[in-house]
């Protein structure tokens, strides 16, 4: 299953694959059986700290195995429907896209442009606004069934390291959760590319007829310029 790739890491319930392995069938069946009933509920994700190159420290939350299973089955379904709407150089987290590619593309940018303006948005899973995540998904996905684990999925409570329960208040998705990046690209498509594409906008740079050229990762954007006061410009905008 592709949601082994994602790590050994155990959620709340200690469950580990070996563990999960000696009735995988079983456990699978259960997994479906609530899913399709519409009787499955996730439990909460488990707080684990790793540090960052700044030294600080990023908090994941890392849900259950049989969560991640349940998120990467309606992570598929939902990825083959809206992946197709995302902009060509959102390269964060897509099928058959790499930081590799996104690298080069800035490469080729630098040939055309001067200026470079290197962004990132502070704390981006944490602030994921609910409220507009469950409209972007009712957007672009009729069945019913998939708002429902979603907003189930946004709603999950973070277990402290001290056991404590800290509920969601409206927003963030966790890092560590398997479906957390396709949201995050869901909601990123409608706040920040659908609004820099518009016309008039400075970001119709998106459409690359003008002076500008943006390449998107999930939580950061590198956008290049012809001139300072291009940048300025850009800057204004936001």
């Amino acid at each position: 299953m592709k949601v082994r790739e994602g790590g050994k890491a155990a959620g709340i319930d200690n469950e580990s694959w070996d563990k999960f392995d000696k009735n995988v069938e079983g456990n699978l069946y259960v997994i479906w059986n609530r899913m399709s009933s519409g009787s499955y509920h996730p439990q909460a994700v488990r707080e684990v700290e790793i540090p960052k190159r700044d030294g600080k420290m990023r908090k994941l939350g890392i849900p259950t195995l049989r969560d991640r299973i349940a998120q990467q089955v309606v992570k598929d379904y939902m990825e083959k429907r809206i992946d197709s709407l995302f902009h060509k150089n959102s390269y964060g987290y897509r099928p058959l896209k790499s930081a590799h590619q996104a690298i080069e593309q800035v490469r080729q940018n630098c040939y055309r442009q001067d200026w470079v303006i290197d962004m990132d948005i502070s704390k981006f899973f944490d602030e994921i606004d609910h409220e507009l995540m469950i409209k972007a998904v009712e957007h672009v996905i009729e069945e019913k069934w998939v708002k429902m684990y979603v907003e189930r999925w946004l709603r999950m409570e973070m277990q402290k390291q001290d056991g404590t329960l800290q509920p969601r208040a409206g927003k963030g998705t966790p890092q560590g959760g398997v479906i957390s990046p396709l949201l995050a690209n869901l909601y990123l498509h409608f706040t920040l590319d659908v609004w820099l594409s518009k016309p008039g906008r400075v970001g119709i740079a998106y459409h690359f007829s003008g002076a500008y050229w943006v390449i998107r990762a999930v939580g950061g954007m590198n956008e290049m310029a012809g001139n300072a006061s291009d940048v300025k410009r850009f800057l204004a905008a936001g």
